[in-house]
């Protein structure tokens, strides 16, 4: 079965879509806004909902990028809802191991069992020096934190063994035998343990990773139970794929219960047309000149007298490229897949980046989501749709009855936990 998570971003992940008269640009500090989202992804049968997260304003003028505070969100979307997963996206770089243990752990017992941690490290200066930092730490130093943060904080999870509350009123809350200290002392962590919070639900809440670079990568073969990633076309989605799997089982792990699901954007319509004019309408909502000055930035070149509505002009190969290659060879495969216009381009780009787009009607779509996962490029989606809340009714109304048709997707709930739904 294909795996669906939806990845609650603002009014959308198009960078305009709080500008759309359709966007809930006033409703983004009111909780009942992201009950609503995960009621209808939960309709939906998706496996989960998806927060990411941030620690710094990068320009109060654009997007509202961040509102709430993602687990303070999900705690209070866990009462709205009864089968979605709930996952976040909690820093190893600015948190601490037993602070993230206790918060996924009361989420997962909050939540009958369906939190998720989205492990990251963070990647800018404004967000360390909003923690008492003068700058990010260099990656292999970020990295073995992240590595040492996720041991403990899975040691403090096992601190309290199963059936080790008793409650007996005359004398024995917990089984002492069954509730340990872990007594760790590491190069970034000292922590005795055991946690505050009682064995949860699922005993561990689900790992997720998203792991680009090949330290990332290893990371998620060592530690993931699913893994977010980046991948425009199949083509790219298969090689990710293969490369992963193949780390997870040189790491001693059964490489097919890692479910990888890459980013997904989606224009879905009732005809073609229909489809690429919803894109077109947000696209035409885009500050030009700084879109404009952004793709300049990317290839490296003065982009300010392209025509708009004329096809992207001819870029140099890869190879001959001197600036960073990962964002400049996506740009290379979304001009030679897709053949988009200077104004189409900067919309994709300003939808996602570098994530998978699929324009067209929802047995087109249902079509090439279907061809990637039997393909070898997927295992599910992380579904990021360009405006919130009207992308995720569309898949979830005509998309996914069609997924469930054609026995791709699951037409009811078989667990209670968000471990449960992945398997």
């Amino acid at each position: 079965m294909l795996h669906l998570n939806a990845f609650l971003f603002g009014c959308g992940h198009h960078s305009a879509a709080w500008r759309h008269p359709n966007s809930r640009v006033e409703d983004l500090g009111d909780i009942r806004y992201y009950e609503e989202l995960a009621q209808t992804a939960e309709r939906g049968k998706l496996d989960a909902v998806f927060f990411a997260d941030g620690h710094s304003v990068r320009d109060p003028a654009g997007a509202g990028t961040w509102f709430l505070e993602p687990i303070t969100a999900l705690t209070a979307m866990a009462r709205a809802t009864s089968h979605i997963g709930l996952v976040t996206t909690v820093s190893t770089t600015f948190y601490t191991p037993f602070h993230a243990a206790r918060m996924l752990a009361s989420l997962d017992h909050i939540s009958g069992g369906r939190a998720g941690w989205n492990v990251v490290t963070s990647m800018f200066d404004a967000e360390a020096r909003n923690h008492g930092f003068g700058e990010i730490p260099p990656r292999a130093e970020r990295y073995a934190r992240a590595e040492e943060f996720v041991e403990v904080a899975l040691a403090l999870w096992d601190s309290w063994d199963p059936g080790a509350l008793v409650l007996d009123r005359a004398g024995m809350y917990a089984d002492p035998s069954k509730v340990r200290s872990i007594d760790h002392a590491g190069t970034h962590f000292r922590v005795d343990g055991p946690l505050t919070v009682p064995r949860s639900p699922q005993g561990r809440p689900v790992l997720f990773q998203a792991g680009a670079s090949g330290q990332g990568r290893d990371l998620a073969a060592r530690y993931a139970e699913a893994i977010y990633a980046v991948a425009y076309d199949a083509e790219a989605g298969a090689s990710y794929y293969t490369d992963v799997k193949a780390r997870i089982a040189a790491a001693g792990r059964d490489a097919a219960s890692v479910g990888i699901m890459p980013g997904l954007v989606t224009y879905i319509g009732s005809t073609m047309a229909e489809a690429r004019a919803k894109k077109a309408e947000l696209d035409a909502l885009l500050p030009v000149d700084q879109s404009l000055r952004q793709l300049g930035m990317f290839v490296e070149q003065d982009c300010s007298a392209w025509e708009l509505d004329a096809p992207v002009p001819e870029l140099p190969p890869i190879e001959e490229f001197t600036g960073p290659h990962g964002r400049y060879e996506t740009i290379l495969r979304i001009v030679a897949k897709d053949r988009p216009t200077v104004r189409e381009l900067l919309g994709t780009l300003a939808a996602g980046g570098g994530h998978a787009t699929m324009i067209g009607t929802p047995e087109s779509i249902a079509d090439e989501i279907e061809a990637w996962f039997r393909g070898g490029a997927a295992d599910g989606f992380n579904l990021m749709p360009p405006l919130y809340p009207d992308g995720l009714h569309e898949f979830v109304d005509h998309v996914v009855p069609i997924l469930q048709a054609r026995g791709l997707f699951r037409s009811e709930y078989t667990s209670a936990t968000l471990r449960g739904h992945l398997r």
